[in-house]
């Protein structure tokens, strides 16, 4: 279809509607503009704009003077319905089918082609796949323009040869880690050979010259030798500067380019146009690295797809990883998903056969992880009656003892803060605010003898009741890392505690004998591995309303017990948690082997990921007249949706950040056979309401981890 052929239908609407998406258009009548070029005069323009209804193309013509850079991929100024509109030309064409007099282009902003053919497709792809719109995943892709470093585009080019003479200098003997996995080396040779083979990895330490940057940096230089480029996405800055200085010892380091936002806008830019013009032919850096415009592509990264960080918070939320795998599938690239545990998503690929895991032997494994020890099982309890209710029982802190004879002690807690919460001291109630019901709170160490405040709007409850009991004193409901650091620090006396957590995060900790108590994805990784680990709150992170939070709770635990030393060597994880499934899994180290029991259970309940999910988010009224255009359009193609309300959202968070009281929410299940129909209907439904304006705007979110 043809971007503004008033002849033609737009998206399905009524007639009467499509008009009003023309408007600021020059009528038929009207004189021609400037003189246009002589070849491929039309240019297809897609305008930044959120409107699903937008969303696709818009025909203008190319004046003579702009005709050189007036190319695909630059981006432009076009007068859009008597606006001046930024957006990207995606294509050229000879002609148009608009029946009208085209309005030319206002202005070339840069003539830098940042917009390249390969993250055109693959921007289409995931706007596609999460029903959303080009517009907005394109925000994420391509970073901010900063004009002066434009002046110097393209940078000067290395010569080949020394890039290819340095990368062979430092490949050789680069993948000695990969020997111990099996069919580890297969991969690499496979690799290096030019292949794309799809690989899941499982490294059994954080840690060390075996570690998971060593890892990765190895396949990464095998992919180099081969002369293709790399794209690796990481979770945080963290793990990217670990990353960054395992490559760095492999790749000189012109061949490597480090995209993220935190680095500022100028850096990353910088990075960004090293990379379009091929100097730089790896891209490392967090989820917006994903679409980097490498040349060449031979190989997509992604280390530790189950942290919530790789999933991009502004519309239409997409997974780092299922954009890595749209792009691997589309380029023909090899695929290495790593991580210490399994998501179920990736145990899926391993079931299906897309990916092929790369596991090490049993020996191997009791060989180079910690023992693990559980405080709530039969052999413990009878030793210590008192540690099922104890935060630390007798077992931990006779191993916290005798591992700080040996090294550092990492203790891991699930909040941060001193007393992140109250709760009734009659009937263990959460204490909530009579203002806007959030949790009620004390700030520093004088616990409930401080006056209680709201967490969400600060508001004080100085004459605070109960409303189940009608109780009036309170306890906490939860210990965080300050108190706990404290409570260490007077049971370990002389004994230095360093904390890490919130926005005092540490990256790394030497391997003096000292206390790190840290919340749960906050760990420091120590120079020689952990002497022993503490992993305290078990239960209260099991006991979270979510379908993934032991899935979660496991991947937590296996990242800390990663950091710790060998058993051989005397390395100690404490697991205080009830005896479930997901603590079996740590005690046997079998990460694999929970995903497979997980993904099997959803299975049978037809739950994420075993099928697609949709979320449709908003007033009552819009909800439903949103999920019943979309039912009545698939029963036509013989489709029946599994749907699953409108009910209320229970409501969460500051009262900023919430949404209406009187909003619910419908949940919409489909296989992922029916997903590329399922996912066309939304995304049409969504343009067609939004174009009629007949109801209010609701929010349409697949796959959302957090929506169940």
């Amino acid at each position: 279809m043809v971007a503004d052929d008033s002849t033609q239908p737009l998206l399905d609407l009524p007639a009467a509607v499509q008009p009003s998406l023309l408007q600021g258009f020059p009528s038929r009548k009207q004189q021609a503009g400037p003189q246009l070029a002589d070849h491929l005069p039309v240019a297809r323009v897609l305008v930044e704009s959120s409107l699903p209804h937008l969303d696709r193309p818009f025909d203008y013509g190319v004046p003579a003077g702009l005709d050189e850079d007036a190319q695909p991929g630059v981006r432009v100024k076009v007068k859009f319905n008597g606006q001046d509109l930024s957006g990207f030309i995606m294509e050229r064409a000879g002609e148009s089918d608009a029946g009208h007099t085209l309005l030319p282009l206002a202005k070339v902003v840069s003539p830098v082609p940042v917009l390249t053919p390969e993250v055109r497709a693959l921007v289409t792809a995931v706007a596609s796949r999460y029903a959303g719109t080009v517009s907005d995943v394109l925000r994420v892709a391509v970073p901010p323009r900063v004009a002066r470093l434009e002046k110097t585009y393209p940078p000067s080019a290395e010569t080949p040869a020394e890039t290819a003479e340095s990368a062979a200098a430092k490949d050789r003997g680069a993948d000695d880690a990969w020997v111990s996995f099996r069919n580890g080396p297969a991969f690499l040779r496979h690799l290096k050979d030019g292949g794309s083979p799809r690989a899941v990895l499982n490294p059994l330490q954080g840690y060390g010259p075996a570690g998971w940057p060593q890892l990765l940096a190895q396949a990464i230089a095998a992919a180099h030798a081969s002369g293709r480029g790399t794209v690796v996405v990481v979770p945080d800055n963290r793990d990217l500067d670990r990353l960054e200085e395992a490559v760095g010892a492999l790749l000189p380091e012109r061949a490597v380019a480090r995209l993220t936002a935190e680095d500022g806008p100028t850096p990353r830019y910088q990075n960004f146009l090293r990379i379009l013009a091929g100097t730089a032919r790896v891209a490392i850096g967090t989820r917006s690295a994903a679409y980097a415009p490498v040349k060449d592509l031979g190989l997509v990264v992604c280390w530790d797809d189950g942290d919530d960080l790789h999933i991009e918070q502004r519309a239409p939320y997409a997974h780092a990883r299922e954009v890595l795998l749209l792009r691997a599938e589309q380029s023909g690239a090899a695929c290495l998903l790593a991580a210490h545990s399994r998501s179920t998503e990736v145990q899926r690929l391993t079931e299906t056969g897309w990916a092929l895991p790369v596991e090490a032997d049993r020996t191997l494994v009791r060989r180079t992880v910690p023992r693990v020890v559980n405080t709530a099982d039969s052999f413990e309890q009878e030793r210590d009656p008192l540690a099922r209710i104890a935060r630390l029982p007798g077992t931990a802190w006779r191993a916290a003892k005798e591992g700080l004879e040996r090294g550092p002690v990492l203790v891991q807690v699930a909040r941060a803060g001193y007393a992140p919460s109250l709760v009734c001291d009659h009937c263990r109630e959460p204490a909530r605010c009579a203002a806007c019901q959030g949790p009620l709170a004390v700030a520093g160490a004088s616990g409930t003898s401080a006056l209680p405040q709201c967490r969400w709007c600060s508001t004080p409850a100085p004459d605070w009741h109960c409303t189940h009991c009608n109780g009036r004193k309170l306890r906490r409901g939860a210990t965080g890392v300050i108190r706990t650091a404290e409570e260490l620090g007077r049971a370990f006396p002389g004994k230095t505690v360093i904390t890490s957590s919130g926005d005092q995060v540490k990256a790394r900790v030497t391997n003096s004998k000292a206390l790190v108590v840290a919340t749960v994805g906050a760990e420091p990784v120590a120079e020689g591995g952990y002497a022993a680990a503490l992993l305290l709150d078990g239960d209260s992170l099991l006991r979270r309303e979510s379908l993934r939070a032991s899935e979660d709770t496991v991947r937590r635990w296996f990242n800390a017990g990663a950091l710790v030393r060998p058993a051989i060597e005397g390395g100690l994880v404490v697991v205080t948690a009830a005896d479930t499934a997901a603590v079996g899994a740590l005690l046997r180290w079998d990460p694999a082997g929970y995903a497979q029991r997980e993904l099997s259970l959803r299975a049978e309940l037809q739950l994420p990921p075993a099928v697609r999910i949709a979320s449709i988010t908003g007033p009552r009224a819009a909800v439903g007249h949103f999920s019943g255009a979309v039912a009545a359009q698939l029963e036509q193609t013989g489709v029946r949706l599994r749907t699953a309300g409108p009910a209320p959202l229970i409501l969460s968070g500051p009262p900023s950040t919430r949404r209406s009281a009187e909003d619910v929410r419908t949940l919409i299940f489909f296989p992922y056979a029916q997903a590329a129909a399922v996912t066309r209907v939304l995304r049409a439904t969504r343009a067609a309401t939004a174009a009629k304006r007949s109801a209010e705007p609701v929010q349409l979110r697949l796959d959302g981890v957090d929506v169940l």
